[in-house]
């Protein structure tokens, strides 16, 4: 077969960049539904008497129904394609935000976050499997941090937003506001949705050009040679994935459960200041995780000091580094404007780690198992990470502060550059198979 000849970028179509700007708007709507919690919970805690313990419960339970469901979900998306999971995800994760609304007890409450957790599980495998499909590898990282700032952009303007419809409407409605915009998004997105081999208005400058580096939607590697599911936790550089990526997690979770409360505790603001406040580490974070995308872009192109894989090790490492440091330094501040400083300067680059995480996949497994591959990532992730909620709400409440939650919180963020520095190296593929494109060595196991 003739390999294929990039054309020249005057030449090609940008019609890969509409489809990351669709997956920034899903993961907006996404997060704009998790993060629901965190704004309504104070609200909750007095009209329904909960307590700090039982907001990290329900944390909690999100967090572990979305890990075990992250086994199935990336299988789902290399089985029956990202489109129609995607869609019915989007969906059903809508319908699940709304029936949180309804509910008035602390088991109803669990259920329905269980119930969320398992279907917004499909949504960033998913996303990262489109971005595998879209995407040559050189340009993964920077496509990547445009739909994983999505969770910075919903994290960001749910506080205002959620906590205007929460003051004039009650609690409730704000879980109905945000579900149904889901349910919208998983309509719209599957009738418009197409893979690059047969979208109807793309050139075919840019069909090759994906092509050309690993792209595509067909299967990378002969039927006989792929790895099934089972083997992928033989391989030394998938539980490097998986314990980065919960060391990432662990952070990620006390921000979205808790940032809202430490603010309104700590510095003694109201509900609707805290909307404005709360907003501004996740400002952060969107530039955070483009210009992340764009130092791996730079490394790579720019002063060519690294091919793809470590181009994104070395962004993950100085990035986690520096967002474990001054997350620790927070109880350490005495004031307002500088324990919030600290929190922003440890969003933008925890977002710089994050959106990098999710690229690596694409380097490190074919495009027929990419789906699977970045499911067990964040099951790995999300399991561990489930108790994150938990331990933040307990110490809390035992301790009367969040200082020793935040300085743990720090310290294991820090150790997510050394998992994936240290363990994540060679492609996950049978022996004696090859990764195509790729031009990595080939024994990955352990």
């Amino acid at each position: 077969m003739k390999p294929l000849i990039p054309s020249p970028p005057s030449q090609r179509g940008n019609k890969r960049w509409g489809v990351a700007f669709i997956l920034l708007v899903g993961g907006f709507i996404n997060y704009l539904d998790r993060a629901s919690l965190g704004v309504a919970a104070p609200s909750m805690m007095s009209d329904l008497h909960l307590t700090n313990t039982d907001i990290g419960l329900m944390g909690s339970v999100f967090s572990l129904c979305f890990a075990f469901s992250q086994l199935p979900a990336g299988w789902l998306a290399d089985r029956f394609g990202p489109r129609k999971v995607y869609a019915s995800a989007a969906t059903l994760w809508g319908l699940s935000t709304m029936l949180t609304g309804l509910c008035s007890t602390l088991p109803a409450l669990l259920a329905a976050r269980g119930l969320l957790g398992m279907t917004e599980a499909p949504g960033w495998p998913t996303s990262a499997k489109i971005t595998s499909i879209w995407f040559p590898r050189k340009e993964r990282a920077l496509a990547s941090s445009i739909w994983d700032a999505s969770s910075r952009w919903g994290l960001a303007f749910a506080p205002p937003l959620l906590v205007f419809m929460s003051i004039h409407f009650g609690w409730g409605a704000l879980f109905y506001l945000a579900g149904s915009l889901g349910v919208i998004f998983g309509v719209v997105f599957f009738f418009i949705y197409r893979h690059p081999e047969n979208h109807p208005s793309m050139t075919q400058a840019e069909r090759d050009y994906i092509l050309a580096d690993g792209g595509g939607s067909l299967p990378q590697q002969p039927a006989g040679s792929r790895v099934k599911w089972a083997e992928l936790f033989r391989y030394k550089s998938m539980w490097g994935m998986m314990l980065g990526w919960f060391c990432y997690i662990w952070l990620f979770n006390i921000f979205v459960t808790f940032l809202p409360l430490y603010l309104m505790k700590t510095q003694n603001m109201t509900l609707s200041s805290m909307g404005v406040y709360a907003s501004i580490p996740y400002l952060a974070g969107i530039v955070g995780a483009a210009l992340g995308g764009f130092a791996v872009k730079w490394l790579i192109d720019g002063r060519r000091v690294a091919e793809p894989l470590k181009a994104k090790k070395i962004v993950i490492m100085v990035a986690a580094l520096i967002s474990g440091v001054t997350t620790v330094a927070v109880p350490f501040c005495d004031s307002l404007v500088a324990a919030l400083a600290m929190m922003t300067i440890a969003m933008f680059f925890l977002s710089a780690v994050s959106c990098t995480c999710w690229a690596i996949p694409g380097d490190v497994a074919s495009n027929d198992i990419v789906g699977t591959v970045c499911g067990i990532q964040n099951f790995g992730g999300f399991f561990a990470g489930a108790l994150s909620p938990l331990v933040t709400g307990f110490i809390a409440d035992t301790t009367g502060s969040y200082a020793m939650a935040f300085i743990s919180g720090g310290v294991i963020a820090a150790m997510s550059g050394l998992c994936y520095w240290f363990l994540v190296k060679k492609p996950i593929v049978r022996e004696g198979e090859s990764l195509a494109g790729a031009g990595q060595p080939l024994q990955g196991q352990l």
